[in-house]
């Protein structure tokens, strides 16, 4: 065996001195170690016989100690030391703990779980009494630091609100807390001046007039402190449009009304659904729905056409960042459209896209031109029945 402190079969910890500085030895007869705490522990629970070969404590272990001195400690090492007695010691626990492990108190449980839970104990007790030490934060690498870590430009706010200064906004809330005296005013005179030949038309206007009133007060809550506010589309694509993520925008529906294509030329309702289309958010993220009331013919047919064209204008809009959107206003404009436009095949791209868009305004006037004259028999469907709405 190791030269040294011998260790303690009960709680695994060196076995400590007496108060003469001695070693402590529980059983005078096989030296088996044990600490001062645990031989204590074991005589309070009421165990007076040595683990290892049986033979009783000795209560005044204290006062036998510090008698033997020194005395009890050459003989522990010598005792440890010599191989035969080892070897007689070995299986001399071996039986002893067999029979150790049969012993049961008188509540049930083993000796040594009991041993074990004191050991427990009192482990969690110098823990306890232990200062904590301080935790530190776990260091994250680098390079998962600069993922997980948002930009600063994500993290600012996606709008700022301008207050409108007071010396603007003082005349328009002088007339409304006018309009409230006024309206103070009508409504006392209606309610002390009743009609009473016709008393259930009075209180019915007078019901109505109360309503009316009501929604004009609560309409003038957001009017009296107005503000403006200046939003930041770049942050907001910064937030939540990242590289390598799927966009988290929300989708977003448009609704186009209309009724009838005569009062209303188709190449305006196509321009509006063309500028929506290629507005600068993630494609799968718009949808378009145009409600046509009047069940036209004509008006099919051009959003046919539209979406036909919408294939080549949706992606050349985004590809150089187009505006207007709609090709009608953006054609007509007398504007430099080479500016800010590095790439070289703008020009030529532009040009192929314009001679595009007329032909497609020369197909849908064509459709016009055909709807105006309105067939003997009536519009047919491809399948050769009538057009149910004509």
């Amino acid at each position: 065996m190791e030269s040294g402190a011998p260790i303690c079969h009960t709680c695994g910890e060196q076995v400590g001195d007496d108060a003469n500085g001695d070693l402590v030895v529980a059983c005078h007869e096989c030296n088996y170690p044990m600490c001062k705490s645990c031989f204590e522990y074991e005589i309070k629970e009421g165990r007076k016989v040595c683990l290892r070969c049986g033979s009783p404590y000795d209560e005044n272990l204290p006062d036998d100690v510090e008698k033997k001195g020194s005395g009890n400690q050459s003989t522990m090492a010598s005792h440890l030391n010599n191989s035969e007695d080892v070897g007689i010691h070995a299986r001399h626990i071996s039986s002893v703990s067999t029979v150790d492990s049969e012993m049961n108190e008188e509540s049930g449980n083993p000796v040594w779980k009991n041993r074990v839970e004191s050991w427990k104990g009192k482990k969690n007790k110098k823990k306890k009494s232990s200062p904590k030490a301080e935790t530190e934060p776990a260091q994250v690498p680098p390079e998962q630091q600069m993922e997980e870590k948002p930009s600063a430009e994500a993290s600012e706010p996606l709008s700022i609100v301008y207050p409108i200064p007071r010396n603007k906004l003082a005349p328009y809330r002088a007339v409304i807390i006018m309009r409230l005296v006024i309206l103070g005013l009508f409504f006392h005179y209606r309610i002390t001046n009743p009609v009473d030949s016709a008393f259930g038309l009075w209180l019915t206007s007078v019901i109505c007039e109360i309503w009316f009133a009501f929604s004009w007060v609560l309409d003038q809550f957001p009017k009296w402190n107005p503000v403006n506010r200046d939003t930041y589309i770049d942050r907001l694509s910064a937030r939540y449009e990242r590289e390598g993520e799927p966009s988290q925008l929300a989708g977003v529906d448009f609704f186009v009304s209309t009724v009838d294509p005569l009062k209303e030329p188709p190449l305006i309702t196509a321009n509006t659904v063309l500028s929506i289309l290629a507005v600068d958010y993630p494609v799968d993220k718009v949808s378009c729905y145009v409600s046509d009331d009047g069940a036209a013919m004509l008006s099919f047919e051009s959003l046919v056409e539209t979406a036909e064209f919408a294939r080549k204008w949706v992606p050349f809009c985004k590809k150089y960042t187009i505006e207007p959107r709609a090709p009608e206003f953006y054609f007509s404009q007398k504007i430099d459209y080479l500016k800010d436009k590095i790439q070289p095949s703008f020009v030529k791209e532009r040009r192929a896209m314009k001679r595009d868009y007329e032909e497609y305004k020369v197909r849908v006037n064509a459709m016009v031109a055909k709807a105006q004259k309105t067939p003997e028999d009536g519009w047919t469907m491809q399948d050769g029945t009538p057009w149910p709405w004509e």
